[in-house]
């Protein structure tokens, strides 16, 4: 196997937080939504998110530059 076609794991490298405010706090609870690892075209992320105790996937894409 050379290391072009090698397959590594992928491991979050970023931890998805949500902030709540606190009611008499100026500072928000930091409450921990899932996790966060570079999808495989390294144009983007992909996170693994629990929202209500749901499972949610979400992928963040880079932007392309706008032609002008």
């Amino acid at each position: 196997m050379t290391a072009e076609n090698q397959t590594t794991a992928k491991f979050p490298t970023h931890t998805v937080y949500y902030l709540k405010n606190k009611e008499g706090s100026e500072k928000p609870d930091w409450i921990k939504a899932g996790a966060s690892w570079e999808n495989s075209g390294r144009k983007g992320l992909n996170l693994s998110l629990t929202v209500l105790g749901q499972p949610i996937s979400v992928v963040v894409c880079k932007n392309k530059p706008r032609e002008t």
